[in-house]
C-alpha cells in the first residue's frame, strides 16, 4: 500500500483491509490523498464505516461506492485530487468527495458533475450521510466488531495522533485556514484516551500532529481534563508530559517556536518525549519572513536552538523551507544559506514557491523566475545534504535504540529516534536481524553512514 508522506505533496493511500464480507454486507472503497492530518480524517471515516457494519473494499470493482479524501493545498495537489476523482468515477461510478478540495465544490462539480456528494475537511457526519444515501447500511451488532483503536492506515506499530484542527496563522502563501478553519483543539482527556487505547493495542510510536502543535489548547483556554486520576491541561507541554507516561515513543510534529516550547526540551532530555522537533521555519531573512507574514526573529532562533542543544545534546531538528518567495533577492537567499549552515539542522526539506489559488502571496510584486527558483533549490539542498552527511558520519560507532519497520530475507529496515516515518532517514540492519519483526525496539551499533541513512548491526 502506498502511504501519504507527512508533507505537502499528495500521494495515495487506498485502504487495503482484506476481509470476508458476509452476505448482504455493503462494501465501500476509500482513496486518501495529502498529509498525515488528512490520513487521520480517513482513519476516522473508516472507523465509522466499520462501526456501522460496512466492509472495506481493497479495490474499485468490489466497492459499491468510493470515498475520495482530497488534498487542495497546492495547484499540483488539486490536479492530483481531480485526477483521483476521475479515476474513481471511471472505475466505479459512485463517488463521494471529501477533504480540503471539498471547499471548492464548484470546481469539483465542473470537472466531475456526476459525483454523488461533496463535503469539506473533517465533515465526518456529512460523509456518512452521503454513504447512507448511496449505500444503505446493513448492520449486524453480533458481527460488526472493530478494534478499540479504530481502523488505521498506518502499520500497527505506529500511529498519528491528531490533537487539533485548523490554524490561526495568516501566512501569505497558505490557504489552510480558509480550507480547514481556525484552530479547534480537541479536549485533552479525549486525546489522552485515544493515545492510551493506541498504546494498549500495541502501538510503539505516537506521532503528534496538527497544523500548529505548539498552539494546542489556546482556543479553549487550556481547559483541563481528567486522565488517570489527575487533572491535565490542554497545553502542549502538559500534553507531552502526559503522553510520556505511556511508555511509547512520542514524536512532535509541526511545532512553532513559541517561548513555551522551551518547556518541551527538558522532557526530551529526560527521555519522556523523543528528542525531535519538527519546526516549519520556512526562511531566515527578516524581510522575506515579513513578506510571508511569519515571525521574523531568525537570529534569536539560532540562540534558542543553541540553548535547546545544551539542554538536550541529542536533539534532532527537522524543518521545511521555501525558496523563491516573491521578492526574494540573492542576498536574502544567501542569508538563508548562512543561517542553515549555522543552525546545522538534522533533517531538512525545501519547496520552490508556487502560487496557490486564493493565497495573498499571489498578488505580491517581484515574483522570482522559475529558473532562479530551481537553481536556489539545488544550492539549498546541496548545503543541507552536506550538513546531514557530516551528522550521519559522526554517528558511526555509536549505539542507539531503533524501531523496526520492515523485515525481509536480506535484513531489517528501522528508524532511530531522529527519524520520522516516510520523511526522514532509515537504519538498515544487515547483521543479526533474524527473528526481528515490525514494531520491535532493538539496540544497534552504527557501522556505516550515507547522507541520510545509516547501516548498523544488532547488538
Amino acid at each position: 500500500m502506498l502511504r501519504n508522506p507527512p508533507d505537502l505533496r499528495p500521494d495515495r493511500a487506498r485502504a487495503t483491509l482484506v476481509e470476508e464480507a458476509r452476505p448482504g454486507q455493503p462494501r465501500i472503497g476509500l482513496v486518501s490523498l495529502g498529509c498525515p492530518k488528512a490520513l487521520v480524517d480517513s482513519e476516522r471515516i473508516l472507523t465509522r464505516l466499520r462501526a456501522e457494519g460496512y466492509a472495506i473494499s481493497p479495490d474499485y470493482a468490489g466497492a459499491e461506492a468510493v470515498i475520495v479524501n482530497t488534498c487542495g493545498f497546492l495547484d499540483s495537489a488539486k490536479a492530483e485530487s481531480l485526477d483521483a476523482i476521475g479515476e474513481a468515477l471511471s472505475e466505479n461510478g459512485k463517488v463521494i468527495v471529501t477533504g480540503c478540495l471539498g471547499v471548492e465544490e464548484g470546481m469539483i462539480r465542473q470537472a466531475h458533475p456526476n459525483v454523488l456528494a461533496v463535503t469539506g475537511p473533517h465533515q465526518y457526519e456529512a460523509v456518512m450521510d452521503a454513504v447512507h444515501s448511496a449505500v444503505p447500511p446493513a448492520p449486524d451488532p453480533f458481527i460488526d466488531l472493530i478494534p478499540a483503536q479504530g481502523v488505521k492506515l498506518t502499520p500497527r506499530h505506529y500511529a498519528y495522533l491528531k490533537i487539533s484542527e485548523g490554524c490561526d496563522h495568516k501566512c501569505r502563501f497558505c490557504v489552510i485556514p480558509d480550507m480547514r478553519g481556525r484552530l479547534r483543539s480537541r479536549p485533552v482527556a479525549a486525546v489522552l484516551r485515544e493515545a492510551e487505547k493506541l498504546a494498549e493495542a500495541g502501538v510503539k510510536e505516537l506521532l503528534v500532529i496538527s497544523q500548529d502543535t505548539s498552539a494546542y489548547g489556546k482556543d479553549i483556554r487550556y481547559a483541563p481534563g481528567q486522565w488517570r486520576g489527575a487533572e491535565r491541561r490542554a497545553h502542549a507541554v502538559d500534553l507531552a508530559a502526559a503522553l510520556g507516561e505511556l511508555g511509547v515513543w512520542v514524536r512532535l510534529h509541526y511545532v512553532y517556536p513559541y517561548p513555551h516550547v522551551d518547556g518541551l526540551i527538558p522532557l526530551m532530555a529526560e527521555g519522556k518525549v523523543l528528542p525531535y522537533l519538527d519546526i516549519p521555519f520556512q526562511h531566515a531573512h527578516p524581510e522575506t519572513l515579513r513578506r510571508m507574514a511569519r515571525p521574523a526573529a531568525a537570529a534569536k532562533t539560532l540562540d534558542r536552538i543553541a540553548d535547546w542543544r545544551r539542554t538536550c545534546p541529542d536533539l534532532a531538528i527537522r524543518s521545511t523551507f521555501i525558496v523563491g518567495f516573491p521578492g526574494e533577492t540573492e542576498a536574502e537567499f544567501e542569508t538563508l544559506l548562512d543561517w542553515l549552515k549555522e543552525a546545522r539542522l538534522d533533517r531538512v526539506g525545501c519547496f520552490t514557491y508556487e502560487n496557490v489559488a486564493g493565497a495573498r502571496a499571489n498578488d505580491l510584486p517581484d515574483h522570482v523566475p522559475d529558473e532562479v527558483k530551481a537553481e536556489r533549490h539545488a544550492r539549498f539542498m546541496a548545503a543541507a545534504q552536506a550538513i546531514s552527511a557530516e551528522k550521519m558520519a559522526a554517528r558511526v560507532g555509536r549505539r542507539m535504540e531503533v524501531l523496526v519497520d520492515e523485515v525481509d530475507g536480506e535484513g531489517a529496515v528501522a528508524r532511530s529516534k531522529m527519524d520520522a516515518p516516510e520523511i526522514d532517514g532509515q537504519v538498515f540492519i544487515d547483521e543479526g536481524f533474524e527473528g526481528l519483526k515490525p514494531g520491535d525496539l532493538v539496540e544497534v551499533e552504527v557501522e556505516e553512514a550515507a547522507e541520510y541513512d545509516l547501516w548498523a548491526r544488532r547488538l
